[in-house]
């Protein structure tokens, strides 16, 4: 009974072993090359797939989603003889899965190589400065080569991006030092400009500021004018409507002397000879005030004449003496 149960057990174990192999579950985006005795037979899609066990075989397990393989710097020289590293990122999709794995050994590694010659003939063509600025053009002319190229193997290059362009140390330097250059002639430029503009706008307001000042003093001047006149106007019109003397107007003649010698810098002022005639008015009203009589009936004696020349009068620096003529009332 042991040799016959060993021998069953060993038939259970084939024959769960075979059923494994019999029932192949292949995920979604995703194939499997089957082989029959080392020959291509078919291509296992997504889903739930039968094989003969032990007989056919599954060779290879294709992932066909898009694929991101970036690859590691390459020093190229351009065509002004500078040594520049590109680091490359390329986008693939597996079509084929039969091309891809008869076709090539190693897509991976042919894509690389491809991408590494192809970038070298491009790069060679440009100088240092093109490259730089030409990223487009080398992702255009590196996708159409290597598209072309890898059609046959069942591989779709759908992009080629530079993930980085690296000159030498030196350029690096004197680019930075030439791009600082040019910051520091763009400010210096903006400032000038700016101090420029800030002097036309001072000057422009200091005109006019200045034209404004000028019109606002000659409106006040003519206010002025004008006040004045009607200053003028109406004592001229109040002295005639009240009919003022003589009395009076030398009155306010005397009242107006003092004003002559006004002013700490005056050391020196004249009396007009006018004074002379206002005195005599003034005396005569002192002397119709004091009656027609000196005391004892006799009439009052006339007034001694006065000199109405003009005389200089000096006065100290300190404290100024003002000198007027005296009246002598006998």
């Amino acid at each position: 009974m042991e040799p016959v149960l060993i021998v069953l057990v060993v038939l259970v174990v084939v024959a769960f072993i075979a059923l494994i192999k019999t029932i192949q579950v292949i995920p979604q985006a995703s194939a499997a090359i089957v082989e029959r005795f080392g020959r291509y037979t078919r291509t296992l899609s997504a889903g739930l797939n039968i094989v003969v066990p032990f007989i056919d075989t599954i060779r290879n397990r294709i992932d066909l989603r898009e694929q991101v393989v970036p690859f590691p710097p390459q020093p190229v020289i351009t065509s002004d003889n500078l040594v520049v590293n590109i680091d490359t990122v390329i986008y693939y999709q597996v079509t084929d899965p039969r091309a891809a794995t008869y076709e090539v050994a190693s897509y991976i590694q042919a894509i690389e190589q491809l991408t590494v010659t192809t970038l070298r003939n491009i790069i060679g063509s440009m100088d240092l400065e093109s490259t730089l600025t030409s990223r487009e053009v080398i992702n255009a002319g590196l996708r159409g080569v290597l598209d072309e190229a890898t059609g046959r193997w069942g591989i779709r290059v759908n992009r080629v991006e530079l993930k980085a362009i690296e000159p030498p140390t030196s350029i690096q330097d004197s680019m930075e030092k030439q791009m600082r250059a040019d910051r520091d002639k763009r400010a210096a430029i903006l400032t000038a400009e700016g101090a420029r503009q800030a002097q036309i706008l001072r000057a422009e307001g200091e005109k006019q500021a200045a034209v404004l000042q000028a019109e606002g003093e000659a409106q006040a001047a003519v206010l002025k004018a004008d006040g004045e006149a009607a200053a003028i106007r109406t004592v001229f019109e109040a002295i005639h409507e009240g009919d003022a003397d003589q009395k009076l107007l030398a009155y306010q003649y005397l009242q107006t002397l003092p004003q002559l010698a006004q002013g700490d810098s005056n050391k020196l002022w004249i009396i007009p000879s006018e004074v002379g005639d206002a005195l005599k008015g003034l005396g005569g009203a002192f002397t119709g005030m004091a009656g027609g009589s000196n005391g004892n009936g006799s009439a009052p004696a006339a007034p001694r004449p006065v000199d109405t020349t003009t005389k200089p009068l000096a006065r100290p620096r300190t404290e100024p003496t003002r000198e007027y003529p005296t009246i002598d009332p006998e």
